[in-house]
């Protein structure tokens, strides 16, 4: 029977997606018995049946980790980190057994297989929900355990990971508390046994509320009153604490089914929702209504736990008013209450904004140039000038200036932010206030001070002695001005010291708070926010340097020389005008000097940012030098420097350790290993612009590393660095006139390239001839024609053993061989006697033409033979069979390209954009950059692509319809893309069902546009460059010289499973389809192209996801009502698959812009712990 067959006696060694869909066929097949037979269905099929319905439960579709499947278990179950974050999670031991939710009946049972499940049954939150954040915690602990142990096998968590994590995940709940003076209530005694189950039951409370958030997840401080209090009822339900009024155990606040998104999800996002309507569509002026800023702000304040738990409906937070009340009508508050207004800002559109946003820069600005016409205008112009009394005198009035500045400073931070008032907490007003009468109070003092100075200059060295041997005699204006500057010298003196600025912004000390409230009122975000003081000098060196040099130019070069064309002007008497006077009653030609001097400002306002690019241009290139940035800019400079691309790839993506270093330093293995691990990597990534037609097969065969192999004795460089190399050593060695083997092998070896071209011909030619013959004898004859060959340079007798003119012939029939033996394997007899005869020949010119004493060879192959005719059949058998194996024709391949290639192959590739990948590449490798570490200890992270309706891939009527002009899609990409069209020909060629052609030009038309398949496909290229690269940590001698294609072997099977699975728990692709569900059930052409085409993606890709928003109807209380989910899918052998259904307060794009809404929800799906949005 069907169920003995497949699912009792071969469950243990099926896979589950296996047991899936044979469960499905079971629960269809007893369907159909009972349809048929309804009476006369036998006990043991029914028996069958409950047994099928009861363990299907067990195969429900699964993300990356199928936790409940039986049979047999994907790699990724056999992590051993993945095992232990599995056993410490299923860890209930010891919890008090929480409230069964209302809609269970009392007496059923319900099993808690983990921690995540036993938060379920407390505070009620969606199934969908925990198996989400079940798998997102494992792979969470599991990437953080792995990277504390060594390649080993354990049980147990590291406490160590557990409490990092926590650390890591509550950070901002903990600063929460700490800004608003609270104490958390995180509960985890010390020295506690069970603190790693405490730990997890937090970190899994957090990620609970966190993934059912919803448009929530957009204010990070709501999220953290809501931890809070629920972690208090944690706490109680933990400890069996007795309720303060109630007298009974604590329970939580909220529980059954879906009590958590009804109770505390829906609520706070129908605020957000009434807030967006009065958005009007982004008609309504920013102050009308508030933002997801706006509303979290709320939680910056302790007055935020006047909400209570369970909130609060009738707080202000709640309070909304519907309609938006027009100009000159009072509003209607007596029911609703007081709406809350914005918070902290309200945007003002001005272009006072101008100044006010850069005062600094304007500041410093308006004062230099004040102080470089003062000392221009004085006599010389000189800058030994400022050490003169007078001059110095009237320098010092630039702060009367920065007083004037700094008035208008504050008056406009009272002005811009005046309609922010109403919710801005007392203390930022009275800051307000207290800058505007200060900055009023030395508008007015420096001015008078400066004024009662005169009496008593001082020069600039008197004025610096007087104050360190004189101070209690100095002028008030003096005094005044070090008063004044005082706030200024206290903040360059934190500038100088970060750190000590990031602990003070930090604080939460009242007199720390109160004495930074001055500079800046104290913001729960951007505290602390500083590079470290290394990189501060830098930044701090590059501006002065650019700022000394732009005044240096500005003074000498624009101020200086109009000095005394304006002294002219303004002394000259004009009483008759050829021309119009626009200024006819100011004194001293104000107006023509304002003409002449109007220009010099502009240009002395906006040439720092000409200087900005000039010292970007120098310090970017010197630092570019220093760590090795494009040092590779041209094929050339890539074949002259190739030969260390391999040792700069092993010492950073792949290093060995210290210890192997030092034992293989001196080992010819060690370039051998270095260059059979690059060659992994450059043979992936060129066959991927094959794939992509930026190459054609000439020019893969000719950039291909092949790997490398125990046959050859020297390294294998790829042919396009030995082209040529073969025929000039040919031509060289015909040409030779010397007698000694020295001076010719010396001409040789002075090119590397050439040296390693020559001796991998010889042993290539070797090794094809062994394998190609077949009969024992001629093997032998081969045998001794290399011995000799080898004794001869070893005794240096070649020239004389061997003649060198007869060697281009021998190339010549050796190139024929070699197109022979590339030829059709299907139909090896039509040429299988033009190879012999070729081969034959190739053996005669050897023996007889080549080797002096060939001929001797051949003799003692036929001594003692018989039959003297056997000569005629010398080199008769061959192995033709040899030509179904790849390595083989590898090597065939490879030596027709030594002996053919010219020098035009220097040259490839000739694709632009293949030319700036490789280049890349290799730049890439031999800039300076951190070692990269083994993939088990990388961060895990994701990719999130948010999709809405835009092409996934061309159709074959879009490719083919011409516009106005006449002219197709595909017409003009294959004009703008000739050579790659060419290459893709070359491709396609070796297709023959037609509707794979046609699907293949799709793709290469959609390729090179703005579509998600392409997208899709460039980060695919992650994962596989992650599988490689895991390869090569885990991967011994025996399969890297191997080749990371040719898996063939069990051991070298289990490497690649374990790479996939190492890849699965380190990455992870979310494409955000927001209406894919409207899609896929929608009757419209292009709608049902793009859901066939993204199904087709998660067909192609199975480590592609696909999130969307669902939209349902469904009956309530006898109503239809629309509910909303977000869906996470993958795909299935033919069809996608759902995996994870969470329900949503409601239409999440209803609030804010869309795209980071549609992102926002599929951010849930998300694994790692870091994240990368692409958009496309």
């Amino acid at each position: 029977m069907f169920y003995e067959q497949n699912i009792r006696d071969s469950h243990h060694r099926r896979k589950p997606e296996e047991m899936a869909k044979i469960y499905q066929i079971a629960s269809v097949l007893y369907d159909v018995v009972r349809t048929v037979v309804p009476e006369k269905v036998d006990e043991q099929i029914n028996y069958y049946a409950r047994e099928v319905e009861m363990k299907k439960k067990q195969y429900v579709h699964y993300n990356i980790l199928p936790l409940y499947a039986t049979g047999a278990k994907p790699a990724i179950m056999e992590l051993p980190e993945i095992k232990a974050s599995i056993s410490a999670l299923g860890n209930v031991e010891n919890l008090p057994k929480p409230r069964a939710p209302s809609n269970e009946p009392e007496d059923v049972e319900i099993a808690i297989h983990d921690l995540l499940d036993w938060l379920w049954l407390a505070f009620g939150f969606q199934k969908g929900n925990v198996a989400n954040q079940r798998e997102h915690l494992i792979l969470l602990l599991a990437n953080a355990d792995s990277r504390n142990r060594q390649e080993e096998e354990y049980v147990l968590l590291d406490n160590r990971t557990v409490e990092d994590l926590m650390q890591k995940i509550l950070k901002n709940y903990f600063s929460w508390c700490n800004y608003l003076h609270h104490k958390h209530n995180i509960n985890i005694p010390d020295n506690a046994a069970d603190s790693q189950q405490l730990q997890l039951l937090y970190i899994g409370l957090y990620l609970l509320i966190w993934g059912e958030a919803s448009n929530i997840r957009f204010m990070p401080e709501c999220i953290c009153y809501i931890f809070h209090n629920m972690a208090k009822e944690l706490d109680g339900i933990l400890r069996s604490n007795v309720h303060l009024v109630s007298g009974g155990t604590i329970q939580p606040a909220h529980q059954g089914e879906d009590a958590f998104l009804r109770e505390v999800v829906t609520p706070i996002y129908q605020v957000l929702r009434k807030e967006a309507k009065r958005n009007q569509g982004g008609k309504a002026s920013h102050s009308k209504w508030r933002n997801y800023d706006d509303l979290n702000e709320y939680f910056w304040s302790d007055k935020c736990f006047k909400l209570g738990w369970p909130m609060d409906r009738k707080a202000d937070f709640f309070v909304h008013s519907d309609e938006i009340q027009l100009r000159n009508e009072r509003p209607n508050n007596v029911t609703a209450g007081k709406r809350k207004p914005k918070t902290n800002f309200v945007e003002v559109r001005t272009f006072w904004h101008l100044y006010r946003s850069f005062d600094r820069m304007w500041v410093y600005f308006i004062l230099s140039f004040q102080a470089m016409v003062i000392v221009a205008w004085s006599n010389g112009g000189s800058l030994t000038a400022l050490f003169d009394a007078d001059v110095f005198r009237k320098v010092m009035s630039i702060f009367i200036t920065y007083s004037i500045l700094n008035f208008l400073q504050a008056t406009l931070d009272i002005i811009l932010s005046c309609r922010a008032w109403g919710s801005l907490k007392y203390t930022q007003i009275i800051r307000y206030l207290l800058k505007f009468a200060a900055a009023a109070v030395w508008v007015v003092i420096l001015p008078i001070g400066y004024s009662s100075s005169v009496q008593n200059p001082t020069g600039l060295v008197r004025y610096f002695s007087d104050w360190a041997g004189n101070w209690q005699s100095q002028s008030f204006f003096n005094f005044a001005v070090a008063i004044f500057m005082m706030p200024n010298i206290l903040a360059a003196l934190l500038f100088i010291l970060p750190p000590l600025r990031s602990q003070l912004e930090r604080s939460n000390w009242h007199i720390i708070v109160l004495i930074m409230w001055w500079a800046q009122p104290k913001l729960y975000v951007g505290r602390g926010m500083h590079e470290n003081l290394f990189s501060l000098l830098r930044y701090t060196l590059f501006w002065i340097l650019l700022l000394i040099s732009k005044l240096a130019f500005s003074y000498y070069v624009e101020i200086l020389p109009l000095i005394g064309p304006t002294k002219l002007i303004m002394g000259l008497k004009v009483t008759t005008y050829t021309w119009h006077e626009f200024f006819p009653n100011v004194r001293y030609n104000i107006g023509v000097v304002i003409s002449i001097w109007a220009p010099i400002v502009l240009v002395y306002l906006m040439d720092a940012q000409i200087w900005y690019a000039i010292f970007s241009t120098i310090f970017g290139g010197i630092h570019g030098a220093f760590s090795h940035l494009g040092e590779i800019r041209t094929l050339g400079m890539l074949r002259s420097r190739f030969n260390s691309v391999p040792g700069a790839f092993t010492k950073r993506l792949v290093p060995l350790p210290i210890k192997d270093v030092k034992r293989n330093h001196s080992d010819d293995s060690l370039e051998r290993r270095n260059i059979a691990k690059f060659s992994q990597v450059w043979n992936e990534f060129i066959n991927s612009m094959r794939m992509e037609d930026l190459i054609s097969n000439r020019e893969r065969d000719l950039l291909l590393v092949p790997y490398s192999s125990s046959d050859i004795s020297v390294v294998q460089w790829p042919p396009f660095l030995l082209a040529s190399k073969i025929p000039i050593a040919l031509n060289m060695a015909k040409d030779f006139k010397g007698k000694s083997d020295i001076d010719l092998f010396k001409k040789i070896n002075r090119d590397d390239y050439m040296h390693s071209a020559v001796i991998e011909c010889y042993e290539a030619l070797r090794d094809i001839l062994y394998g190609l013959l077949d009969d024992d004898e001629d093997k032998l004859v081969v045998k001794h024609i290399c011995y000799e060959l080898d004794t001869s340079i070893e005794e240096h007798r070649f020239l004389n053993e061997f003649r060198m003119s007869e060697l281009p012939n021998l190339s010549s029939k050796l190139e024929r061989l070699l197109i022979h033996l590339k030829g059709d394997t299907d139909n090896v007899e039509s040429y299988r006697t033009q190879t012999i005869n070729v081969l034959q020949d190739i053996m005669e010119i050897i023996t007889e033409d080549v080797m002096v004493n060939g001929h001797k060879i051949m003799e003692r192959s036929h001594r003692g033979k018989k039959d003297n005719d056997r000569k005629e059949e010398k080199f008769g058998k061959i192995n033709f069979h040899l030509m179904q194996n790849s390595s083989w024709m590898e090597k065939v391949i490879r030596l027709h390209l030594l002996l053919t290639v010219k020098e035009s192959a220097i040259n490839v590739p000739m694709n632009l954009e293949a030319r700036r990948r490789i280049t890349f590449f290799a730049n890439s490798l031999l800039m300076k950059m951190p070692r990269a570490p083994k993939v088990r200890n990388m961060l895990s992270f994701s990719v999130l692509t948010p999709y809405f309706k835009e092409d996934v891939l061309y159709s074959v009527e879009e490719l083919n319809k011409e516009n106005e002009d006449g002219i197709s899609i595909l017409f003009y990409l294959q004009k703008i893309y000739p050579d790659e069209w060419s290459n893709f020909l070359e491709r396609r060629n070796d297709e023959k069902d037609d509707n794979t052609k046609a699907e293949l030009t799709r793709q290469w038309v959609s390729y090179r546009g703005q579509t998600l398949s392409r997208t899709v496909r460039g980060m695919m290229y992650y994962r596989q460059a992650l599988e490689l690269q895991c390869f090569l940590d885990k991967a011994e001698d025996p399969a890297i010289f191997g080749g990371y294609r040719t898996v063939d072997h069990r051991e070298q099977t289990a490497l690649a499973t374990h790479s996939e699975a190492v890849a699965d728990m380190k990455f992870t692709y979310v494409v955000s389809c927001q209406i894919y569900g409207q899609q896929k059930k929608s009757s419209e052409a292009r709608d049902r192209s793009c859901y066939q085409n993204i199904l087709n993606l998660m067909l192609q890709y199975r480590s592609l996801r696909v999130a969307y928003i669902d939209e349902r109807e469904e009956n309530v209380n006898g109503k239809p009502e629309k509910f909303y989910y977000s869906v996470l899918l993958k795909g299935g052998d033919k069809y996608d698959e759902e995996i994870y259904r969470i329900k949503l307060p409601g239409p999440p794009t209803d609030i804010g812009e869309g795209k980071p809404e549609n992102q926002n929800h599929a951010i849930i799906f998300t694994r790692g712990e870091a994240l990368q949005t692409i958009d496309f």
